[in-house]
C-alpha cells in the first residue's frame, strides 16, 4: 500500500514564483541575444561570399581562371578553365564557418557574453522552480503536461549550457533556444498550468523516473537537433544563391552569413541526432515494460505507443538515409524535420487532443 504524501502549498508556491522569475531572465537573455546579432559590427561578414565567388587576383567575372601557357614559337597563349567550388562529403559548399552572432567584434561578444550569463542564471533559477515542484509533492516534477513542460525547457537549456562548457561554438542556439523556451513556458503557465497535486495510483511507480526523464531528455536533444537542421536549410540556400551568382537580401547578409557554413550545421544535426536515438529506442522500450507492469501488456496499439513508434520510425529513416549518398542534404535535413514535427505531435496532439490510456495525467 501506498499512502499519499500531502502537498506542501509553500513549495509550490514558490515554484511558481521561481517560474516566472526564470521567464524574466529568459527575457532580459533574449533582448542580449538580439542586441547581439544586430548591433554586433558587420565588418567581419561576407566569408562565404568571398569564398564563393571569384577572387580578383585568378577568376573573372565569368566564373574562369586563366593561365599563361608558353607557346613553341615564342609568346604566351591564355587558357581558361571553369571555376570549380568544392563540395564537403555532405554535399554542401567548401566554405568556412560564419564569424558567430557577434561578428568576431568586441561590442557584439560582450553583447553575446551577457546573453550566455542571463541564459544560465535563468536555467538555475528554472531548474529551482523544477526541484520545488517535485519537493512540494514528493514525487517526480513531471506528472501533467505543465510540468513536463517546465522540465523540458530546462533540459533544452541545459543541453545548450552544457555543449558551451565543452567549448563547443554553438552560441548561434542561443537566440532561437530562448525564444522557443520563452514560449513554451508562456503555454505552460497560461493554458496548461495545473495546481500541484498527487499523482494517480497508477503513475505511482520507479518507471516514472526512468521512462519519462530519458523521454524529456530525448525531445531535448531533438529540439537542437531541430533548431540546427532548419538553420541548415537556411543556410544552404543562402550559400546556394551565392554560388549562382545570387544577391542575397540584407537579412541573409547580416544573419546567415554569421552562422555556421551549411556543412558544420549538417553535420552537428546528424551527430545530435544520432548521438540520441538509441536512447529513445530504450524510452520505448522502458514505456513497454511499465505498460507491462502497470496494464498486463507490453504494447496495446495506444495513441501514445503509436506515436512514440511513428517518431522513432521517421528518426531512423533519417539517420539511414542521412547515411545513403542519394539522400544527404536537404532532403534528408526535411525527413528530420519531419521527425520532430511527429515527436511534436507527440508531445503535444495526443496528450491534448487524443484520448488514451496516457490521458490519465491530463494537461
Amino acid at each position: 500500500m501506498i499512502l499519499a504524501a500531502t502537498t506542501n502549498e509553500s513549495l509550490a508556491h514558490t515554484s511558481n514564483y521561481l517560474i516566472y522569475s526564470a521567464m524574466a531572465v529568459y527575457l532580459l537573455a533574449f533582448f542580449a541575444h538580439m542586441a547581439e546579432w544586430i548591433l554586433g559590427s558587420r565588418s567581419k561578414v561576407a566569408r562565404t561570399a568571398a569564398a564563393l565567388t571569384a577572387d580578383a587576383a585568378g577568376q573573372d567575372a565569368a566564373g574562369t581562371v586563366k593561365v599563361q601557357v608558353a607557346k613553341k614559337g615564342g609568346g604566351t597563349a591564355v587558357l581558361e578553365r571553369p571555376k570549380v567550388v568544392t563540395r564537403s562529403a555532405s554535399g554542401n559548399r567548401d566554405v568556412p564557418d560564419g564569424p558567430g552572432a557577434a561578428g568576431g567584434d568586441v561590442k557584439g561578444d560582450l553583447y553575446g557574453r551577457i546573453a550566455v550569463s542571463f541564459t544560465v542564471l535563468a536555467f538555475l533559477v528554472e531548474a529551482s522552480g523544477v526541484l520545488t515542484r517535485a519537493l512540494s509533492v514528493q514525487r517526480a516534477p513531471w506528472g501533467n503536461m505543465y510540468e513536463f513542460n517546465i522540465t523540458f525547457s530546462t533540459v533544452a537549456v541545459g543541453v545548450y549550457v552544457t555543449l558551451l562548457a565543452l567549448k563547443k561554438n554553438v552560441r548561434w542556439l542561443g537566440l532561437p533556444l530562448v525564444t522557443s523556451v520563452l514560449l513554451d513556458l508562456g503555454l505552460a503557465v497560461t493554458v496548461l498550468y495545473t495546481a500541484s497535486d498527487q499523482l494517480v495510483p497508477a503513475l505511482h511507480s520507479y518507471w516514472l523516473w526512468i521512462h519519462v526523464s530519458t523521454a524529456i531528455f530525448c525531445g531535448a536533444v531533438f529540439y537542437v537537433g531541430a533548431v540546427a537542421t532548419l538553420l541548415y536549410l537556411f543556410r544552404d540556400r543562402y550559400e546556394a544563391k551565392l554560388a549562382e551568382g545570387g544577391k542575397p537580401g540584407s537579412f541573409a547578409t547580416s544573419v546567415l552569413e554569421r552562422l555556421p557554413a551549411a556543412a558544420s550545421l549538417d553535420k552537428f544535426a546528424y551527430r545530435i541526432n544520432a548521438a540520441v536515438f538509441p536512447l529513445w529506442t530504450f524510452t520505448i522500450i522502458a514505456g513497454a515494460i511499465w505498460a507491462g507492469d502497470a496494464w498486463g501488456r507490453y504494447w496495446g496499439w495506444d495513441p501514445k505507443e503509436v506515436w512514440s513508434f511513428i517518431t522513432w520510425v521517421a528518426y531512423a529513416c533519417y539517420l539511414h538515409a542521412r547515411a545513403t549518398a542519394g539522400w544527404k542534404g536537404r532532403k534528408a535535413a526535411t525527413l528530420a524535420l519531419l521527425a520532430f514535427g511527429c515527436w511534436l505531435f507527440n508531445y503535444y496532439g495526443v496528450n491534448i487532443f487524443v484520448n488514451g490510456k496516457h490521458s490519465y495525467a491530463g494537461v
